[in-house]
């Protein structure tokens, strides 16, 4: 229901909210209200900011699994994420309340596809549709490891009961992650191996301050790998350990790391890896080693990035041609300089691209009014395009207005990022002032073109 625009809440909710206001009535009410009142009363909690009564329902948790799901999880949240890890029992005999806790997986990941807590199969045993399968420790084997002992060996394990903790890390050195990460360990040591600690994204800005909570950690369970700051062999010595990878990302690797050794060992980890799916690589120098990378990758690959990576002509001739590029849905070749015997190749890739790439990033490539002239036709036919963005580049405002023409009729495209054509700048191109009056002439010039062709649904905005 809704009156002047405003929702008006249920019975339930102002149920909820009003129990909250009294914390401890709802700490001592968690033994005894309906397990099916537990989800709407955990999202009100969170959203509220409930330290204590997080931490309670996690330990009286009635279903088999605990997704954070959509929730938003802002700085003020991460104090809840601690109070429910601080919750978790992982000893049936901790946990003192009248409402035994069925709780076997707790999920503090972001992830707006995923319900709080995963309908019951119907099968004799609870399941949940996240849980961990490539480790040894996860619940899956553990269980099925158990089912094989004798019964003594099983009674003397009956004060444990397998339980994971799904987390998101990334190791950044700030006081907020060390403590948190802290917590973590803790739980996982005073758990006597009966705590999965399941690590699926990790973030590694810093190599030289990870290598202690990295010895912790599982790398068999991890999906998602991004490392920035850190040596080639670092590097490798992390996928060497890693079974199924879908995305990889790795920045800012020292130069005097990429020798042939390393990097052909780097290559053989990276072929292994079966189901990537993405690949970034930023300030990774790869002069004319373009091909050998590209060839170890899976043909179904969808994402690549390659910004500041230093492409030869001789890499991008191959780039044009190789079956691992031919199903892209995303490109970004920003701040590698394209040259004019360059400009066919990619023409001839964004021909090869046409029916699947949907978001494509060119800035900073020193693509001129010729160069588009060249690419045009073909960036005209990628009907799939959703997001363009070239900006940084020395294109005149005629060339800009004709791009214009050239995009509006693709109907999917509705993000562009332009350059400030040059006649804005007061000297040489990115090395004078912006003059703001000409900057806002163009865009409203360029408004108007849109409004003619029809399309307000696309945006176009430059920065400076």
């Amino acid at each position: 229901m809704k009156m002047e625009g405003k929702d008006i809440a249920t019975l339930l909710e102002l149920a909820i909210q009003s129990l909250l206001h009294n914390e401890s009535a709802v700490i001592n009410a968690l033994g005894e209200i309906p397990k099916e009142l537990f989800v709407p009363l955990f999202n009100a909690a969170f959203k509220g900011g409930h330290k204590k009564t997080m931490a309670d329902m996690v330990k009286v948790w009635p279903f088999f699994c605990l997704h954070i799901g959509k929730l938003s999880v802002q700085e003020p949240h991460c104090e809840l994420l601690k109070a429910m890890v601080d919750g978790l029992q992982v000893f049936p005999s901790q946990n003192s309340a009248s409402r035994k806790s069925e709780l076997r997986i707790l999920d503090l990941r972001q992830d707006i596809d995923c319900r709080t807590t995963c309908a019951e199969m119907i099968t004799k045993s609870p399941m949940c549709l996240h849980a961990c399968t490539y480790s040894e420790q996860c619940i899956l084997k553990v269980e099925a490891a158990q089912c094989s002992i004798t019964t003594s060996e099983f009674e003397s394990l009956s004060s444990k009961q397998a339980i994971e903790l799904l987390v998101d890390l990334s190791l950044d050195g700030t006081l907020r992650a060390r403590e948190f990460i802290s917590l973590i360990i803790s739980k996982v040591e005073q758990s006597l191996g009966s705590l999965h600690l399941c690590c699926r994204d990790l973030h590694v800005d810093a190599m030289s301050d990870s290598k202690g909570i990295l010895s912790f950690l599982d790398l068999k369970c991890i999906h998602h790998l991004a490392v920035g700051q850190a040596s080639l062999s670092e590097v490798t010595t992390l996928l060497s350990k890693v079974v199924q990878l879908n995305s990889l990302s790795v920045s800012k690797i020292t130069f005097s790391s990429l020798n042939e050794k390393i990097f052909t060992t780097f290559l053989t980890h990276l072929g292994q890896m079966d189901h990537l799916k993405k690949l970034t690589l930023t300030s990774f120098c790869l002069t004319n080693h373009l091909e050998r990378l590209l060839r170890v990758l899976p043909p179904d690959l969808d994402y690549l990035h390659l910004s500041l990576c230093e492409l030869s002509h001789r890499d991008f001739i191959f780039l044009a041609q190789c079956p691992q590029a031919s199903h892209l849905k995303v490109l970004n070749l920003s701040n590698n300089p394209m040259y004019w015997e360059d400009f066919e190749l990619f023409q001839a890739l964004l021909e090869n691209l046409s029916g699947t790439l949907q978001h494509l990033e060119i800035n900073h490539c020193l693509l001129t009014d010729a160069t588009f002239s060249v690419l045009l036709p073909a960036l005209s036919r990628c009907a799939q395009l959703r997001v363009l963005s070239f900006a940084s580049n020395p294109i005149t405002m005629t060339m800009l207005m004709r791009i214009m023409q050239h995009l509006t009729p693709l109907k999917e495209l509705k993000q562009v990022t332009y350059p400030i054509p040059v006649h804005c700048f007061d000297l040489w191109y990115f090395q004078g002032h912006v003059d703001l009056q000409k900057l806002g002439d163009v865009q409203a010039q360029l408004n108007v073109m849109l409004q003619v062709a029809g399309r307000r649904d696309m945006k176009w905005e430059t920065y400076c």
